[in-house]
């Protein structure tokens, strides 16, 4: 009776490796049900983003943004 050893370490390999995917795609399942459920019994609540009470025309925001260009041009050179 001859053992090769070879072949014995290639159907340990197969088996632990065969088993470990078994787990990891069991585990995505069950993670993936985890979060269905979580998202049915604890919904996220969406807040409403704040609305600015304050109104800003299309020209002061051109000379604003054309003032700091300038100041941060002149912060640069001196």
């Amino acid at each position: 009776m001859e053992i090769n050893l070879i072949e014995e370490a290639f159907k340990f390999m197969a088996l632990g490796m065969g088993i470990v995917f078994l787990f990891l795609v069991v585990m995505i399942y069950a993670l993936k049900l985890q979060a269905k459920l979580i998202g049915k019994y604890f919904p996220e609540k969406k807040i409403a983003p704040a609305k600015s009470t304050v109104k800003v025309s299309d020209n002061t925001a051109k000379m604003a943004a054309i003032v700091a260009a300038v100041q941060h041009h002149k912060n640069l050179k001196g």
